[in-house]
């Protein structure tokens, strides 16, 4: 197969330089949108990504142009080895990012700051501790806190993720969105979305335009403007009047960002996902382990990218639990 020079790009015309990188599936919560209430199976180790191969597949996608490494779980932070991975990757050439629930952050700052690891995103699904605990399962509420104003302190590009739940938290947009303008955080509302085991329905789903509606209602008809955003944003940005940092919605159900997407997914198990809906995967490590060429692999993947949420084309589709059951629990992707 001819490979692209530097690049990876789909049928599409969709180029892709932005990997999401799985680096377990365990967490220290038990967030509801994300982890079955039963958990997972817990797998051998061995059918998992190590610390070396983890940076040798990194190292083949920034052969193929791929510019930007975000780390995610599960919860990233929870791995024995997370600092000399996050070290590891910091010597090849591409930006490094972390998702986090940011309860372990306090212990890696110093590791982000020799990697040159500047942006971290923090999950916060509510500003009170009994809700964060329903949500999560778990009561890490002040520890969260906490590590957001030290990141803040530190200097770090923070954002915080909201994962809208209609009847748990649909209630705290306006507060989200104040006080992320007070503090100087942007936030990011992100629409619940089906997954294996989480129980989803549409109804549960807080759509874009509800949001917007919500937050006319509170600050006012015209209290919003609109911010232009990157070319391969997946938030639509706003920000009140006055006020100097924007927030976003990201509504990958109501309103997707598929036709800029950039990105491709590694899951902890060495697994390539060409889109976050998708069922079909590429088993890299495998091929990795016979020390076969993983870049034929990695190209044929990007090329047999569906247009729009991994072929789920409408609400219908996407609401069909056959079709997304077919994927993994989120926590087995990676967020």
């Amino acid at each position: 197969m001819d490979l692209p020079t530097g690049m990876l790009t789909d049928r599409f015309g969709r180029r892709h330089d932005y990997l999401r990188i799985s680096l377990t599936e365990r967490c220290n919560m038990r967030c509801t949108y994300c982890m079955p209430e039963e958990g997972i199976p817990l797998r051998p180790r061995e059918q998992f990504m190590r610390q070396q191969e983890v940076l040798a597949l990194a190292e083949v996608f920034t052969g193929l142009g791929v510019r930007k490494v975000r780390l995610t779980g599960g919860e990233p932070l929870v791995r024995n080895d997370a600092d000399a991975i996050i070290r590891g990757l910091a010597l090849l050439p591409l930006e490094l990012a972390i998702t986090t629930n940011g309860v372990l952050v306090d212990r890696f700052v110093p590791t982000f700051h020799a990697a040159g690891l500047r942006k971290v995103n923090v999950s916060l699904d509510s500003l009170r501790p009994e809700r964060v605990a329903a949500i999560t399962r778990r009561d890490h509420f002040r520890q969260v806190m906490g590590n957001i104003e030290l990141l803040r302190r530190e200097g770090f590009d923070l954002k915080v993720n909201v994962v809208l739940l209609r009847g748990m938290n649909d209630d705290e947009i306006g507060d989200f969105v104040q006080w992320g303008a007070d503090q100087g955080i942007p936030v990011r509302f992100i629409e619940f979305m089906p997954f294996d085991g989480n129980r989803w329905n549409m109804e549960r789903t807080v759509p874009q335009e509800e949001v917007l509606r919500k937050l006319h209602e509170r600050f006012g008809e015209h209290a919003l403007e609109a911010v232009p955003g990157e070319a391969h944003d997946t938030a639509r940005l706003y920000r009140l009047q006055g006020a100097a940092t924007a927030f976003g919605i990201i509504a990958s159900v109501s309103n997707p960002f598929c036709d800029t997407c950039n990105r491709l997914r590694l899951t902890a198990d060495g697994k390539l996902k060409n889109c976050l809906f998708a069922g079909a995967e590429t088993d890299l490590l495998s091929a990795h382990r016979r020390g076969e060429d993983l870049a034929p692999l990695i190209v044929r993947s990007v090329l047999h990218k569906a247009r729009s949420r991994g072929g789920m084309e409408d609400l219908e589709q996407l609401s069909d639990p056959v079709l997304h059951s077919a994927n993994r629990a989120m926590v087995a992707i990676g967020g």
